[in-house]
């Protein structure tokens, strides 16, 4: 591709590309064809903000479980320690070091 030329991808082209990346295979998946496909067509019948919603609410779940994980796994570290490890998990250790410094002194056990 020449310098400064950018190749334009279609919002369609786009979405197929994200929902293959995300889609499992039908080799490796215990959902039918039929349902995957239902399942596609009820996500592209969602509005923007629904789609939103249901993302967000996802990603408070992931939260909660990786809190609650924090929690099985250190049950004597104080709230600040669990918030810590639950930033060092979601963030990566250098970037969560970034935000709060003090995760710096949490040993990775």
């Amino acid at each position: 591709m020449a310098s400064g030329s950018r190749t334009r991808i279609s919002n369609g082209t786009r979405r197929a590309v994200i929902i293959a990346a995300v889609m499992p295979t039908s080799s490796i998946s215990d959902t039918s064809p039929e349902i995957e496909r239902r399942q596609v067509e009820s996500w592209r019948r969602m509005t923007p903000a629904q789609k939103a919603a249901l993302i967000s609410g996802l990603t408070g779940a992931a939260f909660a479980m990786t809190a609650a994980g924090v929690r099985q796994r250190h049950p004597d570290a104080s709230p600040r320690e669990q918030f810590l490890r639950v930033a060092i998990i979601a963030l990566g250790r250098d970037l969560a070091i970034l935000a709060y410094p003090d995760a710096a002194g949490v040993t990775h056990a």
